[in-house]
């Protein structure tokens, strides 16, 4: 991370080399990744549907099983009196990180996540899995992503409650994730659905890329988290072959970018860490949107390290989840 991470808890000191160590090991000299050893070091969780954990019921829900497109439902059921069952909470599409080729839905750390995300925000919560490369590269972690929304769209969902309003609907995801959650509102902008109305966009430390390299990846290059030769693999591994870095879904302002300035496109919050390598890469996604005339609210933590929101106990933690909340109820009431 750098020397300013002296007073991460040891939980933080100590993940940061696991997850160096991890991604190394489990890449193989011909690009693949070996899953049977990536499965032993990614613990999985399983759903609790018929007894609240922290006040959240879980369900997974299978879309496809040709493709084990699958996503696990995050239901808040506390209600403090009666009347509540009459107010509509947000849902949020949730898009996990994990550079598109590793982590899943039903990984431990993005299982705690979405407890989180569901009690807190609340919301109820769908945390989407998708495939994964180099197995599947672009375009199937979009194609996934968005047929999960329309499946929500158009289906008649058992587990999702009647205090569940569609029309209020976001796009949520950290790092690949964040940039899948951009791709899914642009995309969404392009179709008319019956029930689901997306009305914004939240992007957690979003994984965007280019050729150049910037001063944050020059200064923070040795980062555990997303160092360069990490990320540049993850990149070559999910890419078409033969593309190069800026290809449009990743360098989505870059040379090869499409115009989104004529796209009825919904707000964006963007959560960005001082010690995160891919921050000028944010900054300039930001940038972006406002010169295509989007609304844009930057969020940064100067203390915070990319993956920030994946250690509850961190104090970023508990100001991303207000700085969340103020910006749903802000898009909701609007």
């Amino acid at each position: 991370m750098s020397q300013q991470s002296a007073n991460l808890p040891w939980k933080v000191k100590l993940f940061g080399p696991v997850i160096s160590f991890g991604l190394k090991v489990i890449r193989r000299s011909d690009g693949s990744v070996n899953r049977r050893l990536l499965n032993l070091l990614d613990r999985k969780t399983s759903p609790s549907p018929n007894k609240p954990i922290k006040c959240v019921i879980t369900t997974d829900v299978a879309v496809d099983e040709t493709r084990n497109l699958w996503f696990r439902l995050y239901t808040p059921v506390s209600r403090t009196s009666t009347s509540d069952d009459d107010i509509a909470i947000p849902i949020v599409f949730y898009f996990h990180g994990g550079g598109f080729t590793y982590m899943a839905a039903n990984s431990k750390p993005y299982d705690d996540l979405c407890y989180s995300l569901a009690r807190l925000l609340p919301a109820v919560i769908v945390s989407v899995n998708y495939r994964l490369a180099p197995e599947h590269r672009y375009p199937c972690q979009y194609d996934d992503c968005f047929d999960v929304i329309k499946f929500i769209d158009k289906a008649e969902l058992e587990g999702l409650p009647s205090y569940a309003n569609l029309k209020h609907s976001f796009v949520a995801g950290d790092s690949a994730g964040g940039n899948l959650a951009h791709h899914m509102a642009l995309k969404a902008s392009e179709c008319e659905f019956s029930n689901i109305k997306i009305i914004g966009v939240i992007a957690l430390q979003p994984f965007f890329g280019g050729e150049e390299r910037t001063g944050s990846e020059i200064k923070l290059s040795r980062d555990p988290f997303v160092s360069m030769d990490h990320t540049d693999w993850m990149w070559k591994s999910f890419l078409p072959e033969g593309s190069n870095r800026d290809h449009k879904v990743s360098n989505v302002f870059g040379p090869n970018s499409v115009d989104i300035s004529e796209v009825k496109f919904p707000a964006v919050i963007v959560m960005i860490g001082g010690l995160d390598p891919l921050q000028d890469w944010q900054k300039r996604y930001c940038e972006g949107l406002k010169k295509c005339g989007k609304e844009v609210h930057l969020v940064e933590y100067e203390k915070a390290f990319h993956s920030f929101y994946l250690f509850l106990e961190m104090p970023e933690f508990s100001l991303f989840i207000e700085e969340v909340k103020e910006f749903m109820q802000k898009q909701i009431s609007t």
